[in-house]
């Protein structure tokens, strides 16, 4: 289909705390090479976000912080809003849903359903705190968790383990609020009916966009469905929020995750009259980018209210990336592990590229995908510095040496055929990284951009034009050989800043300055060109785009890691006896014990008989009546297998659809459950329990063999 516009949104940030890189790798970053593209193409889009300032988290920081929930969404909208502009994600609007506008139009959808009658009003029972004379949230409750002891879990879900729970479920259950053991009393609350559009939804997504959606969205999506939909609540109790717009609802506020995403319609309402333009017209592109964990709310919930309410578009796509871990750990807010964007900014002044650049070269696009501060320094030294920049500043040196600081001529009686191939791979490039963009392969895209600077560097090493000048004689001889390979490595750099523009946006503006050219010629209509820089146009001298990252400087990022660790350890250790009326207490990270012996010696040739193969999680369900198994559907390649795993106390059916494991692929058949498990998927375990797949640290094709 023929697009006439664009609207795309990035997920909304809670405003309970600074944005962490994984949220840039897993949502922000994605989203912002998008929008530029499209803005490079001419193409009418509009870019809208911002914070998210409901919900428990933003109660629980200012219980914590001694503060008004009001402060701490003005404090921390602040600050998100800051990071995000200094790295460069160029939102047309970044707004709020403590906005008049936002509770306006919020209040007007949820009035436009309730008096269509698509709300279920329900009388339940709920825990509450005597003590505080208040309904408790899910996250107001911690007790021991029923499948690992843990004696810190939340209501809705134990860290520790993973495992999503109910406050019914927890043992010994407690007010996070007050210490106090709450009560059950009955509630009076609206839900959607989410049950009554789920062919509605199986139609639209498991029919119309297997072939679109990536696998791991498609999938989570699909089982979710395959599991049946619910009614859901759509109002909680609580003094903070958007008021449930009627007369029998005092001291009741619209569900978060039911006024969030309403956000994106606000948010664009504040940016432009014609915002019904973007949100109510079919030739409208509507694009969500979101993390994996709000996958639910974007694919099911959200496009069901939107049908419910009618006249809007539904989400075109939804290409959700997984998660970012950090030194091989799950980023952890409350742990403080975790990269903060604003403190990375002041550690590293004006390098925001690089960080731009390490994030999407390393994007957890169809697996989790881990940070290290040596593969920071590695991709910025060897990639960044040592291919890319070494190529722009090796042409320009040259260029003012050899051709007098300007774009010398092309002379076509000695043209030969490895001039036009490097020009053939100029236009080549440009269809590579337009395709990888417009089907948010990004990680890809940047690759294809690095790859050409590579072939330009190669090209320039073949041709030696320092060579060619030695001697002012030797120089005069070959001058035209050196004009044509200084002009094609100059048109090449005047692609590469086209072409790097929507990933590395400050990089592209410094070449622009070295060429001097205007904003324009980053218009994508160029790429691909050799006639960019008119012969005789004299140029800046070079600047250093890069530089290298010093060992001690990675040294001492680590080290702040472990020592924000250690200091929170410690705080939630002097904590542990306190009243709750903070953050309810996390469980410290497991005390290190000794590996597990290894076992007995095998020869080479026993190892040998194994057969351990690739493969990737197309459908995962649990086995009935087994707590432990799950059962997955692999594809191998060349067929379709099922295997049975222990490993549903460990993971969500829905979170490792599209994962990549290790497969011994020649176990002999056996029956678990009555299913025919054909295979073993490896797992590493933790010394605290925790499993962690066996996984290629690149994407392999499907039944390749591990050697």
């Amino acid at each position: 289909m023929s697009f006439k516009r664009y609207l795309v949104t990035a997920a909304l940030p809670y405003a309970n705390g600074p944005v962490h890189i994984g949220h840039l790798a897993g949502c922000y970053l994605p989203a912002d090479i998008y929008v530029r593209y499209q803005r490079a193409q001419k193409r009418d889009v509009k870019f809208v976000c911002g914070s998210d300032e409901h919900g428990v988290p933003i109660t629980i920081r200012a219980m914590k912080e001694g503060i008004t929930p009001q402060d701490v969404v003005d404090k921390y909208h602040a600050i998100i809003k800051d990071s995000f502009a200094q790295m460069g994600i160029s939102f047309d609007i970044y707004s709020r849903t403590s906005n008049k506008i936002h509770h306006d139009t919020s209040q007007a959808f949820f009035t436009k359903l309730f008096n269509d009658g698509v709300f279920e009003e329900r009388e339940s029972e709920q825990y509450y705190d005597e003590a505080k004379d208040i309904f408790l949230a899910d996250r107001y409750i911690i007790g021991t968790c029923p499948v690992c002891g843990n004696d810190n879990a939340y209501g809705d879900q134990c860290e520790k383990c993973g495992s999503s729970l109910s406050p019914e479920q927890l043992l010994n259950p407690r007010s996070a609020l007050s210490s106090a053991i709450p009560v059950k009393r009955k509630t009076k609350h609206w839900y959607f009916p989410l049950d009554k559009y789920e062919q509605w939804l199986k139609e639209w997504i498991v029919d119309g966009k297997k072939d679109e959606w990536k696998p791991n969205v498609y999938g989570q999506c699909k089982s979710w469905l395959d599991s049946g939909l619910q009614p859901r609540a759509m109002t909680r109790d609580s003094a903070w929020g958007v008021p449930v717009p009627l007369p029998d609802a005092k001291g009741k506020v619209l569900y978060v995750w039911f006024d969030a995403p309403i956000g994106y319609i606000s948010a664009t309402k504040e940016l432009t009259n014609q915002w019904s333009d973007y949100w109510c017209s079919e030739d409208t592109k509507l694009v969500h980018f979101i993390g994996k964990d709000n996958i639910v709310f974007h694919c099911i919930i959200f496009p069901a209210m939107l049908k419910a309410h009618g006249g809007f578009v539904l989400p075109d796509n939804v290409p959700a990336n997984e998660f970012l871990n950090i030194e091989g750990e799950k980023v952890s807010t409350s742990r403080n592990w975790a990269v903060w964007v604003d403190e990375y900014l002041k550690d590293f002044p004006d390098q925001q590229d690089t960080l731009r650049y390490v994030l999407c070269s390393n994007a957890p696009e169809t697996k989790d995908n881990d940070f290290t501060w040596k593969d920071f320094q590695d991709r910025t030294n060897n990639e960044l510095v040592s291919i890319f920049g070494n190529f722009i500043n090796r042409t320009f040196v040259l260029m003012h040496k050899l051709c007098k600081g300007k774009v010398p001529s092309v002379h076509d009686d000695l043209v030969n055929d490895a001039d036009r191939a490097l020009a053939a791979e100029m236009q080549n490039a440009k269809e590579k990284v337009e395709n990888c963009i417009e089907h948010y392969k990004f990680r890809e895209g940047l690759y294809e951009v690095i790859d050409l600077a590579r072939k330009g560097n190669k090209y320039l090493q073949d041709n030696a034009p320092w060579s060619l000048a030695k001697t002012p004689e030797l120089q005069a001889e070959n001058q035209k050989r050196i004009d044509i390979c200084l002009h094609l490595c100059l048109q090449l750099t005047a692609n590469l800043a086209i072409l790097v523009n929507p990933f590395l946006p400050f990089t592209a503006g410094k070449m622009c300055r070295m060429m001097k050219v205007v904003d324009r010629m980053l218009d994508w209509e160029h790429a691909g060109k050799t006639n960019l820089l008119k012969i005789g146009y004299s140029l800046r001298a070079p600047e250093l785009l890069f530089r290298k990252i010093e060992d001690t400087e990675v040294a001492a990022q680590v080290d702040k890691l472990r020592s924000n660790l250690s200091k929170a350890t410690t705080q939630k250790m002097e904590n542990t006896n306190q009243p709750a009326a903070t953050e309810p207490a996390q469980e410290a990270p497991a005390s290190p014990v000794a590996a597990s012996a290894a076992k007995a010696e095998i020869s080479i040739d026993e190892f040998a008989k194994m057969d351990l193969r690739v493969g990737t999680i197309l459908k995962a369900e649990k086995v009935e009546k087994a707590d432990k198994l799950l059962k997955l559907e692999l594809d191998m390649g060349n067929e379709i297998r099922t295997v049975v795993s222990g490993i549903a106390l460990h993971f969500k059916p829905e979170e490792i659809i599209g994962k990549q494991v290790t497969v011994v692929a020649n176990l002999a058949p056996r029956k678990m459950r009555g299913i025919e498990s054909k295979g073993m998927i490896l797992m590493a375990q933790n010394n605290d329990g925790r499993l962690i797949f066996v996984s290629p640290l690149e994407t392999a094709d499907n039944g390749s063999e591990v050697r």
